[in-house]
């Protein structure tokens, strides 16, 4: 697709009916992100993210999916302690979970393990710039690749994730420059999350595209929906139509 100039759709999914429906839809890359610690299971970051609960998740997903590529977030410490776990891990997901591949932050850091993942048949993706579970070390949520220094070292380690093996790199939170010079030096597509339009595709957490918490609106996503109006109002008349005698009708009975 990055050969042809055809842009790459990637949307995150933790269930099976937005699975389905995404791969209906045509979304070329399903993500079942370590996302889902925040949007779905109401923790303030994804460090608390576990293997089994990632696993219960990819599993839901992929028996929504016929057609897209299925990628599986490798959560925090399922990688980082030895290349043995790591191996093991990112295998689980693609014999227990039916994933495709699986992803992976940093750079420098992780690329012998990507190159070792590879080697035993694993695809890999990367994820440069902003990588939330290093959020602590970052000081929170914040743009990375903000000075020249900054910016030759994501080129860097994005390079070594290509020659590591990896068949894909997420951008995150980068100044549009600065993934546009990346994007022009690897071979391998880029994935901008907050990057800007010079990537080969983009990503998007499903629940922020689709409105689904008010408090929450990054200024990298934009709102497809508003779905928690939807969601309320109809939860509401749901209760009023019991509470008032409407629901279930007399004809049911």
């Amino acid at each position: 697709m990055k050969a042809a100039g055809a842009r790459i759709a990637v949307l995150t999914a933790y269930d099976y009916p937005t699975a389905r429906l995404e791969d209906d839809s045509g979304i070329d890359v399903i993500l079942v992100g370590d996302s889902v610690g925040n949007v779905v299971l109401g923790y303030a970051n994804t460090l608390p993210v576990t293997m089994d609960e990632m696993l219960h998740h990819v599993r839901a997903v992929s028996r929504g999916i016929r057609r897209a590529m299925l990628v599986a977030d490798m959560p925090y410490l399922s990688y980082q302690i030895s290349k043995e776990q790591a191996i093991a891990n990112a295998g689980r997901f693609l014999k227990e979970g039916g994933a495709h591949a699986v992803k992976l932050e940093g750079g420098a850091a992780v690329a012998d393990t990507i190159a070792d993942m590879v080697a035993y048949g694993i695809p890999v993706m990367g994820h440069l710039g902003m990588t939330p579970q290093s959020v602590h070390l970052f000081g929170g949520y914040r743009k990375q690749a903000r000075t020249e220094e900054a910016v030759e070292q994501l080129v860097k380690d994005a390079l070594l994730l290509e020659d590591a093996g990896a068949f894909s790199v997420v951008l995150e939170l980068v100044p549009p420059a600065a993934a546009k010079r990346v994007t022009e030096a690897l071979r391998i597509p880029t994935i901008g999350i907050g990057a800007g339009p010079h990537c080969d595709g983009q990503v998007l957490v499903v629940n922020d595209m689709l409105g689904m918490d008010e408090r929450f609106a990054p200024k990298h996503a934009r709102r497809y929906l508003e779905l928690h109006d939807l969601l309320r109002t109809a939860f509401r008349q749901y209760a009023e139509d019991v509470r008032g005698g409407e629901f279930p009708p007399a004809e049911e009975e």
